[in-house]
């Protein structure tokens, strides 16, 4: 007997039969299933209909299965069991115990509070993937809208961005960043007044307003305008052209470690030099939610104190 390909087999259907052919007795399968034994009888009877085979073989009762029956019984199990893992996969996915969150991040916050953020989720989610990547504010903020980026990590404030949601996460502050043989080290309690005739390194403005108008702000505090000579894409390029010699700059002080050997930090005293950086996002993936959530801080509309 062909079977119909429009032929279909519920999973209460495979449950029934199984516990049917694992009891080898219609009563104690009823009983195992809680309901009673007529429309279990009934109902394995339309399973063998429905597909056009005969799988359990019958005398007073139930004598064993059928070659299709024992054929059927494990893909019955297999099919159930790849049921229950689409639900599980399913529910892991939308409780975001699963899939993917891509984090963008300026590279100063690496030096403070984001690696123990990051460590603390994957021990928390290890079913989740993390994508990382370092890029300026402004970029962050176009690949937040572009969709190519779930979270990121910026430095406020954001120009025209009542869109992106910006939670508090870090703080940090600015100091000296002198290449190691330069003459200004040996002068004790250097200050940024001491840099006025120097040449300076700093980041495009579009890439990283709130942070270019600060240093600005600073030097115009105590009386000259740096002068920059060369602009770098990133803290990391701009300490490296410092560490070779092609100026100075003003950059976060939790990188002062970096390249130690060839620049020479110098603290910057006041609240003038603080700044802070936060968490932003636009529309969150169940598994995005899940690092929010995992920070345990709330949101704040951009520009929003």
């Amino acid at each position: 007997m062909a079977i119909s390909t429009r032929t279909r087999i519920t999973l209460r259907a495979m449950e029934q039969f199984i516990a049917v052919a694992e009891e080898l007795h219609f009563h104690r399968a009823a009983e195992r299933l809680n309901m009673s034994q007529p429309p279990l009888t009934s109902a394995i009877r339309k399973l063998e209909d429905d597909i056009g085979v005969t799988l359990i073989e019958r005398g007073k009762r139930v004598l064993g299965l059928t070659p299709a029956g024992k054929n059927f019984i494990d893909e019955a199990r297999e099919t159930l069991r790849q049921a229950e893992q689409v639900v599980t996969a399913t529910q892991d996915a939308a409780a975001g115990r699963t899939g993917l969150v891509r984090l963008g991040y300026v590279g100063s916050s690496l030096y403070g509070r984001l690696p123990d953020v990051i460590r603390d989720f994957r021990q928390s989610h290890p079913d989740v993937r993390l994508e990382l990547k370092e890029a300026t504010t402004a970029a962050q903020v176009a690949a937040l809208r572009n969709n190519a980026l779930d979270v990121g990590i910026l430095i406020p404030p954001l120009v025209n961005a009542e869109d992106i949601e910006q939670i508090p996460f870090d703080s940090d502050r600015l100091c000296l960043a002198i290449p190691k043989e330069h003459p200004l080290n040996k002068r004790s309690n250097l200050t940024l007044t001491d840099l006025s005739e120097e040449p300076f390194i700093l980041w495009p403005m579009v890439e990283g307003r709130g942070f270019h108008l600060q240093v600005i702000r600073l030097c115009a505090n105590v009386g000259f305008v740096p002068t920059v000579t060369q602009e770098a894409h990133g803290m990391h390029a701009v300490l490296s052209l410092v560490s070779v010699g092609a100026g100075v700059s003003v950059v976060p002080q939790s990188m002062s470690g970096f390249r130690g050997d060839q620049i020479s930090y110098h603290p910057l005293t006041g609240s003038e030099p603080e700044f802070d950086l936060t968490l932003s996002h636009r529309h969150l993936s169940p598994s995005a939610k899940a690092f929010v959530r995992s920070i345990g801080v709330r949101s704040v509309r951009s520009g929003q104190p």
